[in-house]
C-alpha cells in the first residue's frame, strides 16, 4: 500500500534520472568546491516511477540540485512497509544531510528514526510526527478539492457524481470531503440538488479499492458509481485511479474524470478524458526545504509548510482538453471560490486537515 499514493495519482514520467542511484560525483562545477550537500529520498512503496508522490517528491529534489549543484541527490525505493525503518536508518549511516520520507504512511517509521537520532535532519510530506528534527510538509488539498466538488456539479448532466479512495487515511478523505463541500457549496448556491456517490463526509464512509495500485480494482468501483449514474468521478486512489481513466476515455464521453495531486494531462495518457486535477505542489516544497537546509537555515518543524490555495501550495490544473467544453460563467465562479476560501470569505474543513 501506498500513502498518498492514494493521494495521488499524477506526477511528471522522470524516466532514467529516476533510477535510483545516487548521480555521480565527479566535479563541484560552480560549487564551493568543498563538501557537498546531500539530499536523500525514500519512497513509499509505489515507487519513483508511480507518477505520482514518488515521482513529484523527486522532482523537488532535482529541481533543487539543478538550482545547487553542491546538492547531491539520491533515493532508495522501499518494496514493503518493512523497508522504511530500514532505509531511512541506512541513508543515517550514510550521513546524508536531509533525508525525506515520501508519505503519511511513513510517518512512524520516521518519527523512530528521528528519535534514535535527534541531530539528523528528516523532512517528511503528507504527515506530521511533531519532532523538532522532522520538517513536515502538508497540504490542504480539501481546499482545492472544493473547487473541484463544484465544478463537478456545474458539469454534471445526471446530477450525480462520484469519488472513491485507495485507503480511508486522512491524505486520501481530506480530498474526499472538499469535494463533497464543494458540491454542497454549488447546490445551495444554485438551488440544485447534484448527488455525490462514493463518500458521506457526515458519517466518513464511502468507497474504497483498499489498494493504490491495481487499475482493475480502481475500475471496478468507478464502474459501480457510473452504474449508479455518475457521469464525473474523481479517483483519490494512486495508480488504481489509471483504470478509471482509462475508462472514461473508452466511454466515448458516457463519463469524465477529476484527477488528483499532479496534473492528469502530464502523468496519464488519459488527458481527453479529464476535466481537471486537484493539484498537490509536492516538487516546490521539497525543492524549497532541501534549498534551505543546504543553504545552512533551519527548518522548523513549527510551522513546518502547509500547501493552501492562498501559497500555491494547492490548485486546480489547467481544463486541457475540457478547456471549450466549461462554460465562462462555471470557470468564473471556480475562480471566485479560489479567491474567497484565500480570503478566507469561505471556510473550508475536513477532519483530515493537516495539523500545525
Amino acid at each position: 500500500m501506498r500513502i498518498a499514493s492514494a493521494i495521488v495519482a499524477g506526477g511528471l514520467v522522470l524516466g532514467a534520472a529516476a533510477c535510483g542511484e545516487a548521480p555521480k560525483d565527479d566535479k563541484n562545477a560552480g560549487g564551493t568546491g568543498g563538501k557537498k550537500f546531500s539530499a536523500c529520498m525514500v519512497t513509499d512503496v509505489g515507487g519513483i516511477d508511480d507518477k505520482s508522490f514518488n515521482t513529484s517528491a523527486w522532482k523537488g529534489l532535482q529541481e533543487a540540485k539543478n538550482e545547487n549543484d553542491n546538492i547531491d541527490i539520491k533515493n532508495v525505493q522501499s518494496k514493503a512497509e518493512a523497508d522504511y525503518e530500514v532505509n531511512l536508518t541506512g541513508f543515517v549511516n550514510q550521513k546524508c544531510d536531509f533525508i525525506l520520507a515520501v508519505g503519511g504512511l511513513m510517518s512512524d517509521a520516521t518519527k523512530k528514526a528521528a528519535q534514535a537520532n535527534p541531530k539528523q535532519q528528516f523532512a517528511i510530506v503528507d504527515s506530521n510526527p511533531g519532532l523538532d528534527n522532522i520538517y513536515p510538509m502538508q497540504f490542504d488539498t480539501a481546499q482545492a478539492a472544493f473547487q473541484a466538488g463544484y465544478l463537478a456539479a456545474g458539469m454534471s448532466k445526471t446530477g450525480k457524481v462520484g469519488t472513491y479512495g485507495g485507503l480511508p487515511i486522512p491524505p486520501v478523505t481530506i480530498f474526499m470531503d472538499g469535494f463533497a463541500d464543494g458540491v454542497a457549496y454549488y447546490n445551495k448556491a444554485k438551488g440544485k440538488n447534484v448527488q455525490v456517490l462514493g463518500w458521506d463526509k457526515a458519517t466518513q464512509k464511502g468507497s474504497f479499492t483498499n489498494d493504490f495500485v491495481k487499475q482493475d480494482e480502481g475500475k471496478k468501483v468507478s464502474d459501480a458509481l457510473v452504474a449508479q449514474g455518475a457521469d464525473i468521478v474523481m479517483p483519490v486512489a494512486g495508480g488504481a485511479g489509471l483504470g478509471t481513466t482509462a475508462a472514461a476515455q473508452a466511454s466515448n464521453g458516457k463519463y469524465s474524470v477529476i484527477w488528483v495531486d499532479v496534473d492528469g494531462c502530464e502523468s496519464t495518457p488519459n488527458c481527453p478524458a479529464l476535466v481537471t486535477t486537484v493539484v498537490k505542489n509536492i516538487p516546490d516544497a521539497v525543492k524549497e526545504a532541501v534549498l534551505k537546509a543546504a543553504g545552512g537555515e533551519k527548518l522548523e518543524a513549527k510551522p513546518g509548510f502547509v500547501g493552501t490555495l492562498a501559497n500555491n501550495g494547492v490548485s486546480i490544473a489547467p481544463y486541457h482538453d475540457f478547456d471549450s467544453k466549461v462554460p465562462a460563467d462555471l470557470k468564473a465562479e471556480v475562480d471566485k471560490i479560489k479567491a474567497d476560501i484565500a480570503a478566507g470569505t469561505i471556510t473550508v474543513t475536513s477532519k483530515a486537515q493537516p495539523t500545525k
